[in-house]
């Protein structure tokens, strides 16, 4: 045998093996360099360049859908059934003018005043015009995500948070229903907006927020888990300046159509399911623990109030039990993430008696023209879950034990910070009514009153 002949047939084959051995380690290496460099989970300390959990991401696009399905249609639903013919076009007009308003607004603004870091009282403005949120796509989706919200995109928590700042003003309008200008309205909404619901949002639940029960050096922690202070009391006592401003209305009627205020009752206590538990910003056991409680509280304020209704009115109506499960929802809002299925019975029996009260002896008592009940339901029943979330809060649900487990200065706790926010809202919405009354005027003439808001304000009728 030749020695070319002996080369190939017992070099080759060994060259050959040795440059695919080196072939599969240089591919090897590549690989785990490439694992090295994978970007980490968002979560915890890590909140730069990370990827967000896709589970907790796909729950808060759930939620930020079903929250915006609560004002439009729902709201819209719900209180265009309750106002006269006349004057629903402009009571679901407001409802869809408000959306876009605050939209703008909460972009351009307030996110960044309400949601990141600054002082005690207000946030910085490092995000205006939803500036530097990094979400690089490209590179499997890498972002850096709010601390409020460490595991998802903060293109996501601001959707999430938006549709809060929507639905809040927009309650209010069921308070000045049927006989505030349409211009006024929107001048009110938008001030009150940046004056009163970013503060408002950032004391409560803002990360150096002087009431916020995750930061460490609050003055006062305040528990209110998805806003029954930041949203529910803060519209309600919104809605009590707007109407004792605007003065009674000169005339008045019964609901016009009750299948749209039921149709809009149901949208809304299903959209609270995205209100509630997703507040808990994850896909996890208190998002569970939130739904529950909010499907029991919801039911039990319904028929409590069905048969409290029933039993002083004689018979039980549509837009009673429809009002009850709304205040059921309300109440439960700041105690979902918190409190247990004791807890929700309570709350939603309490709800039930009070926001009937709140809407009939209550009104009546002081009289004052809240349309639609905004001040009875929402404020009514957004004081009665605070105060009541630091009596059953449960620290094995939310880390923080309320009266029932031995904590009685949790109760006190939420006694101030409702008292702050019904104080500072009160005052600030007036003085914002009043500007606006200066240089707008608030409320229509009697002849368009009269006639009705749709034809004059907006030259549209239902027919």
């Amino acid at each position: 045998m030749g020695f070319w002949t002996y080369a190939r047939q017992r070099l080759v084959p060994l060259l050959a093996a040795l440059l695919g051995t080196a072939l599969l380690c240089f591919l090897l290496s590549d690989i785990a360099v490439a694992e090295d460099a994978a970007p980490p989970v968002c979560g915890g300390k890590i909140l730069e360049k990370c990827t967000p959990n896709s589970g907790d991401t796909a729950w808060m696009l759930t939620s930020v859908a079903l929250v915006l399905m609560m004002t439009i249609p729902g709201l819209g639903l719900f209180y265009g059934g309750m106002v006269r013919k006349k004057n629903v076009g402009d009571t679901v007009m407001t409802s869809f003018a408000v959306t876009c308003l605050v939209t703008i607004l909460f972009a351009l603004l307030t996110y960044s005043m309400a949601f990141r870091a600054g002082t005690p009282f207000i946030g910085g403005l490092d995000r205006m015009f939803l500036k530097d949120i990094l979400s690089d796509i490209g590179k499997g989706g890498i972002g850096n995500p709010n601390p409020l919200a460490a595991t998802i995109p903060e293109s996501v928590y601001i959707c999430f948070q938006m549709t809060f700042a929507i639905i809040t003003p927009a309650l209010i309008a069921g308070a000045f229903a049927e006989r505030m200008k349409f211009s006024a309205m929107l001048w009110f909404i938008g001030l009150w907006a940046i004056f009163v619901y970013a503060p408002i949002a950032h004391w409560v639940w803002g990360p150096d927020g002087f009431l916020a029960a995750g930061n460490d050096a609050a003055w006062v922690k305040v528990l209110d888990f998805a806003g029954g202070t930041v949203v529910h009391i803060n519209a309600g006592v919104a809605g009590l300046m707007c109407a004792i401003m605007l003065g009674k209305r000169s005339e008045t009627g019964p609901a016009h159509n009750v299948v749209l205020t039921f149709i809009g009752a149901a949208l809304l206590w299903v959209g609270w399911f995205g209100f509630n538990a997703g507040s808990a910003v994850s896909a996890g056991m208190q998002a569970g623990m939130a739904m529950l409680v909010t499907q029991i509280a919801t039911a039990v304020a319904a028929f409590t109030w069905m048969l409290v209704e029933w039993a002083l009115k004689g018979k039980p109506t549509v837009v009673g039990i429809c009002s009850g499960a709304v205040a059921g929802l309300v109440a439960i809002t700041p105690a979902s993430g918190f409190v247990g299925p004791v807890g929700a019975f309570a709350i939603g029996i309490a709800a039930g008696v009070a926001c009937y009260w709140g809407c009939t002896g209550l009104k009546h008592m002081f009289s004052y023209d809240d349309a639609l009940d905004c001040f009875g339901v929402h404020a009514v029943g957004g004081i009665v879950g605070a105060l009541l979330t630091g009596v059953f809060a449960v620290e094995q649900y939310g880390g923080t034990a309320g009266v029932l487990e031995g904590n009685v200065g949790q109760f006190f706790n939420q006694c101030i910070g409702v008292a702050i926010v019904f104080v500072y809202d009160a005052v600030a919405s007036l003085i914002i009514l009043t500007v606006v009354k200066m240089f707008v005027g608030l409320r229509v003439t009697r002849d368009i009153e009269r006639d009705g808001l749709d034809l004059a304000l907006h030259g549209e009728v239902v027919q």
